[in-house]
């Protein structure tokens, strides 16, 4: 499947080379010059990489990045005329993975939108191999909390813990990784499948139910924890 890459640009004519080189390689490309449609597009479309350029009309690339990084783990790189060193700290605080200053090389570019897709194939292909190596056992227990794969039941010491098919198959897919911190698109891909057109959202919103089922104080949980600027963790 073509790798997904958002281009965040609103310099036409760079907007337009980037577009052209990257679909070139093979990739899917979708692009915007607008900030505020940056992050429609990345909640819409869950690309694998961002390109995403600091000087951005209605929001600013860097307020993009924060907004963005509090809600997946999507690598971005970022793109700058300014080469103050500030710029760059401030960019790599904010959670972006990479950084290049305008003009750069197209080539070099490449290299590193290459780079970053890899690292992710490399985490979604590390967990594919635990899976494939080692599968779980049917039942899976922490405390007094039990997960059965079989039965497809949950239980917090004697009581049965009714569950949505999707809620099942996340508290199962988090524990069956326990103490790894999931991107939620990572989570996305695994429980919901590539067809799925949702966002990270989802995520969200079936991790806030599962906490309410299943942790003694749902405002502080105790067994699925949020790992900023990534996703969640089982512990």
């Amino acid at each position: 499947m073509k790798a997904k890459i958002l281009v965040v640009e609103d310099d036409q004519t760079l907007q337009e080379t980037l577009a052209y080189n990257l679909e070139r390689q093979g990739y899917k490309i979708t692009t915007t010059g607008n900030g505020r449609t940056a992050l429609k597009l990345a909640r819409k479309k869950e690309p694998d990489l961002i390109i995403l350029d600091v000087m951005l009309p209605e929001m600013d690339g860097i307020d993009v990045c924060r907004i963005l990084r509090k809600e997946s783990a999507t690598p971005i790189l970022m793109l700058t005329a300014r080469a103050e060193e500030v710029d760059k700290i401030v960019g790599l605080e904010m959670g972006a993975d990479d950084y290049m200053t305008k003009p750069f090389s197209m080539r070099e570019l490449l290299v590193r939108v290459k780079a970053l897709l890899r690292r992710v194939e490399m985490i979604r292909e590390e967990i594919g191999r635990e899976t494939a190596v080692s599968p779980p056992p049917s039942a899976l227990t922490f405390g007094n909390l039990t997960i059965d794969a079989e039965r497809r039941e949950v239980r917090l010491g004697s009581q049965i813990v009714k569950l949505k098919p999707k809620e099942f198959e996340l508290l199962h897919f988090l524990a069956r990784h326990q103490g790894v911190a999931l991107s939620r698109s990572l989570i996305l891909e695994k429980v919901w499948g590539w067809t799925f057109d949702g966002s990270s959202r989802t995520v969200d919103v079936h991790v806030r139910w599962l906490r309410e089922k299943i942790e003694a104080d749902p405002a502080q949980p105790q067994r699925i924890v949020t790992v900023r600027g990534v996703g969640y963790r089982f512990d």
